[in-house]
């Protein structure tokens, strides 16, 4: 049988800590470069397919997740296929799109769990959507918030983003500009572009010692930072180094303008491991720079497809493309 989860079955057994801790075991894994490929970008006119694929054998599963973009109409569908790492049988299908956002922000958890300074943290957050949101309640789910402060150019969005959020009973409030949202933050989640793609985070607004987590910058055309807030990072940890160094706008962008990242940069794997120290300095700006990876897609996606068997969530159906035998 093969297991089809719409976006609400996701929604329904997904659980954050849980997605933490397994994130947390997926990257203790020794790395397999071979089992998760680079990305692939298919481009036509005014649509575009990106391609994610990996083995993750602590979670029995083989697959990827394939996005489809039509983008002048506004459109975009999110497809995750998770086949038996054994068998090739094709386990499940999910609608990716709350699992997308899930992993994001549960990785960037994990991150900030690691790099950001102990103890309660001030949060700033620039961007008041779901990534924005989804941020909080990931980073609620393995810290201690002391502040939430929130900065979005709509007086609307900052509300409803307050609203959205009562739920946690944290202290939270609402900022007029970036600068005045940053002032003072231990942690600073960058998870908004604005429309015409200028940076929204600039170095001069960073103080020692602050941490900064960047997930809205993923494609060569895409600014979240300015090559300020880059240069003052002592320390810049990413979910994938080569495309975070060679395919973010940000990156592309500092290098042009003479930003060297040779020695700075290192993996999360690495962090995690504790091959590489979390925080150089209390005083050291640390980055956190993501644009997602399939070991995130398939480890979240196959935590929700257990919990959803143990729940008895989803709709089965028959094998209708049955492993073959050669």
């Amino acid at each position: 049988m093969t297991t089809i989860l719409t976006d609400a079955d996701v929604r329904a057994v997904f659980d954050w800590s849980e997605a933490v801790g397994t994130l947390r075991a997926a990257y203790t894994e020794p790395a397999d470069e071979a089992a998760f490929p680079p990305r692939a970008m298919a481009r036509g006119d005014g649509v575009w397919l990106r391609t994610m694929t990996g083995v993750l054998p602590s979670s029995g599963v083989i697959g990827g997740k394939m996005i489809v973009a039509a983008y002048r109409r506004g459109q975009g569908t999110i497809l995750i296929p998770l086949f038996d790492v054994a068998t090739s049988e094709l386990l499940a299908l999910l609608d990716g799109t709350s699992v997308t956002g899930f992993r994001t922000a549960a990785t960037s958890a994990l991150a900030a769990d690691l790099i950001a300074p102990a103890g309660p943290l001030r949060v700033a957050v620039i961007g008041s959507g779901f990534e924005a949101q989804h941020h909080v309640r990931a980073l609620a789910a393995v810290r201690q918030l002391a502040t939430v402060t929130v900065f979005s150019p709509s007086p609307d969005s900052r509300a409803r983003f307050l609203e959205n959020l009562a739920d946690l009973g944290l202290p939270m409030t609402a900022a007029d500009s970036a600068p005045k949202a940053v002032a003072g933050a231990d942690l600073v989640v960058c998870a908004a572009r604005s429309h015409d793609e200028q940076p929204t985070l600039r170095g001069e607004w960073l103080e020692p010692g602050m941490t900064v987590v960047s997930i809205g910058s993923t494609l060569p055309e895409q600014r979240e930072l300015d090559a300020d807030a880059i240069a003052r990072a002592d320390l810049i940890v990413t979910d994938h180094i080569d495309e975070v160094t060679h395919d973010t706008g940000d990156m592309i962008a500092a290098k042009e303008e003479g930003v060297v990242l040779d020695g700075k940069i290192t993996s999360l794997a690495d962090v995690v491991a504790g091959r590489v120290s979390a925080r150089p300095s209390p005083d050291a700006v640390v980055l956190y720079k993501s644009v997602g990876t399939a070991l995130q897609d398939l480890a979240v996606a196959a935590m929700c497809f257990r919990r959803a068997a143990e729940a008895q969530i989803g709709t089965p159906m028959p094998a209708l493309i049955p492993p073959r035998t050669k």
